[in-house]
């Protein structure tokens, strides 16, 4: 005869097997996960996190590009702080930035606008828009280098036949001009990549939506601004912090076109961080630098999150 404690154990290990089945099965899946994941962390790891950590490091010693470093602990941080030209070149930096981003946006809302429906030559149009954002910034830089050239350029050549100006102009020998220059070849490169990414965003609004608030007697510019703009206000917030921290971190085209002339007034915060350095051999100091920047990146970033939650919130 069997005793009940005896038939409770038979039962409790026929449930061991399916139980135990049941653990073996969910780790195999975290392992295939882990597993999947592995090569992205792996990189991540690498090639940003050691660098990483790898430049706060160098960022408490005295660096020279040769010789032996000599750790200093904040003495970096704090020379930051009297730095003048590195102040100069950040404030130099949000100016561009400022400007530069709306008129990205703009462009880029209007190009998506254009050319998101299906007409005749609309896909040719956006080829010709894209064209020029495979091209790195150096290779464009110095396209637009060639082209402003007073000598050899095409468009002062242009500009004096039809009788805007009696002699090719020298861009580049005002701030104003030369940072003009530059903003419109980097919107002349990039609005491509901001009209792919809006036209994205307009082409997931549900069309029901706008041929609803038709029927309800809405016209194109109440259909604008109640429909599309806060269907679209996720992909612009996407759009709006790719733009900022490219902007943030120019240095390219500002080292091939003007150099950050003329007398360092179109010298971005990353040049100077460059210029100090590999051009004075402050590698430590440059790192102190890089870190502030990083910092300063990452604060922008979370308050452009802020603001755009906060907006949806409303």
């Amino acid at each position: 005869m069997s005793s009940p404690l005896g038939s409770g154990s038979q039962s409790h290990g026929r449930t061991l097997p399916g139980r135990g089945r049941a653990l073996t099965s969910s780790r195999r899946k975290s392992l295939l996960g882990a597993a999947m994941v592995a090569p992205a962390a792996s990189c991540i790891a690498v090639f940003f996190i050691a660098p990483l950590l790898y430049t706060v490091w160098m960022s408490l010693h005295r660096w020279p590009m040769l010789g032996t470093p000599k750790f200093v602990g904040a003495e970096n941080y704090r020379e930051i702080v009297h730095d003048d030209m590195f102040f100069k070149t950040l404030r130099f930096t949000f100016e561009y930035t400022i400007v530069l981003t709306p008129v990205l946006l703009s462009l880029g809302l209007l190009l998506a606008l254009l050319v998101k429906g299906v007409r005749p030559g609309t896909r040719a149009f956006r080829t010709v828009y894209f064209l020029p954002v495979p091209l790195g910034f150096a290779a464009t830089s110095y396209l637009w280098v060639w082209l402003v050239q007073p000598d050899v350029g095409p468009i002062g050549r242009l500009l004096e036949v039809i009788g805007v100006v009696d002699q090719p102009p020298f861009w580049l020998e005002s701030s104003t001009s030369a940072m003009l220059l530059v903003t419109a070849m980097v919107i002349w490169k990039t609005a491509g990549i901001q009209m792919i990414l809006l036209m994205a965003g307009l082409q997931s609004i549900p069309p029901e939506l706008n041929e609803a608030a038709k029927l309800d007697g809405a016209g194109h510019i109440r259909l604008f601004t109640n429909v599309t703009l806060p269907l679209l206000r996720p992909t612009l917030a996407l759009v709006m912090v790719f733009s900022v921290s490219g902007s943030l971190l120019a240095f390219e085209q500002f080292y091939i076109i003007s150099k950050g002339g003329p007398r360092n007034s179109t010298m971005t915060a990353v040049y100077w961080i460059f210029h100090e350095a590999f051009y004075s051999g402050r590698l430590g100091y440059g790192a102190a630098l890089s870190i502030v920047l990083l910092v300063l990146l990452v604060l922008v970033s979370v308050m452009q999150v802020k603001l755009i939650n906060k907006s949806d919130d409303l």
